[in-house]
């Protein structure tokens, strides 16, 4: 009788020293999935690895170049101000698309110069897609290029040409565009105006060279100056002279009052602390001229270029284009990298013409991280649940003994027959 009383106290004793057990159990699994978000979860400063790239994608931009002619790729992750090199802490290499090895390689017509490719000159094989890396001690990024080679200039003059518009009865300006690569050395080059067979610029009429014949001045411009013009471009690289030809279609449209329109940026822009960031301010200036045309960026109340006096942001160089009839200008800012600091910062693009004056305000956000808490915590939920089947068992079980030791008690005093008085 004494061994049936203590059994159900036994196993009391067992069932009060389960929660404990399920709790260890509880707060050692958390450890280890906050041992595992840490090592999941990206950090500002990491350190990258080969082949662990991130893939920025196409370059919107197809260069298109004649055969027979010096190309020259710029790698679109590296904003050189002013014709600057690449920061000396960046690796910048070059590729073809789908294949490892690095150029120019064995290539004699290729050079890899601060960060571009050079070849010169391009033949049709050259055409194809190219992959630019660049990679420093914490980030690693790669872009890639289309290149398309023209053979017959004359009849790929719709594809190979850069559109540009200018204002009737003005004094306006035709650029030679996408020479800054090879025209850093005045002494080694000249640039001539062309329409058609004519060279322009000699004869002192309406048509004048400007800014080392850079541009072509055309005075009161009228509708018969629309067509094809060509400036060519002949420096000397390595003791050897190179042409460089771009051809230009100008379109003559009647006077506008256009105001700029910025389109771009974003009102907020994602980025991850530690990365690179790129944000263009693009303006749509209609059928209006870029040069009348001012656009630059702003931190707060600061310019960039004094708020950032050693360079970790700064603006792009300036681009000016052509859709569809209508005048684009662009300018980039571009973080390297974005830090805690440009969280709380009021960006601000502005753009100034003789019309008004426009701004558009950006933020930069922390981009989400890319560890999933749902995901996480699933195995917790099943753990969870499963040991707590296993309590709940426990409990009926110990409730069921309960009621067979009251049972047996009352079955015990039923049978118990007091002895008869004598």
């Amino acid at each position: 009788m004494l061994s049936s009383r203590m059994q159900p106290a036994g196993h009391w004793i067992s069932t009060s020293y389960f929660p404990r057990k399920l709790l260890g159990a509880i707060f050692i699994l958390y450890t280890l999935i906050m041992g595992v978000s840490a090592f999941t979860t990206p950090s500002k400063e990491h350190t990258v690895t080969a082949g662990n790239c991130s893939f920025r994608g196409k370059h919107y931009k197809v260069e298109l170049r004649v055969a027979s002619e010096p190309v020259v790729l710029r790698c679109p992750l590296v904003w050189p101000q002013l014709g600057a090199a690449a920061s000396p802490q960046d690796l910048v290499t070059w590729r073809r698309n789908g294949s490892a090895q690095r150029l120019p390689g064995a290539e004699l017509r290729m050079q890899a110069k601060e960060s571009a490719l050079w070849i010169l000159p391009a033949v049709q094989g050259d055409a194809g897609t190219y992959v630019c890396t660049v990679r420093d001690a914490s980030h690693c990024e790669e872009m890639s290029i289309e290149l398309k080679i023209f053979d017959d200039v004359e009849t790929s003059l719709p594809f190979i040409s850069y559109p540009q518009i200018l204002t009737l009865g003005t004094n306006s300006m035709l650029m030679c565009p996408d020479t800054l690569d090879f025209a850093r050395d005045k002494a080694d080059r000249s640039i001539r105006w062309y329409k058609g067979s004519v060279l322009l610029g000699g004869d002192g009429g309406r048509f004048h060279t400007v800014e080392e014949k850079r541009r072509l001045l055309i005075v009161n411009v009228s509708m018969e100056d629309e067509g094809y013009y060509r400036c060519v471009l002949t420096f000397a690289h390595e003791g050897r002279e190179y042409n460089v030809t771009r051809n230009v279609r100008l379109r003559v449209h009647k006077r506008t009052n256009t105001v700029p329109v910025v389109i771009s940026p974003l009102d907020t822009i994602s980025a991850s602390l530690g990365s690179r960031l790129t944000i263009p301010c693009k303006v749509s200036l209609g059928a209006g001229t870029p040069l009348t045309t001012s656009l630059w960026w702003m931190a707060n109340i600061t310019q960039v270029e004094s708020a950032y006096s050693r360079g970790r942001v700064t603006e792009g160089p300036r681009r000016e284009y052509s859709e569809n009839g209508e005048n684009f200008i662009e300018v980039p800012l571009n973080f390297d990298p974005v830090i805690r600091e440009d969280l709380n910062t009021d960006f601000k693009c502005i753009v100034s013409s003789t019309v008004g004056l426009q701004t558009l305000r950006t933020t930069v956000k922390e981009a989400p991280s890319t560890f999933s808490w749902e995901i996480a915590l699933a195995p917790l939920s099943l753990v969870l649940l499963v040991l707590g089947g296993i309590c709940m068992h426990q409990l009926c079980k110990r409730r069921s003994g309960k009621a067979y030791g009251l049972t047996t008690l009352r079955t015990g005093f039923q049978d118990f027959h007091p002895i008869p008085e004598k």
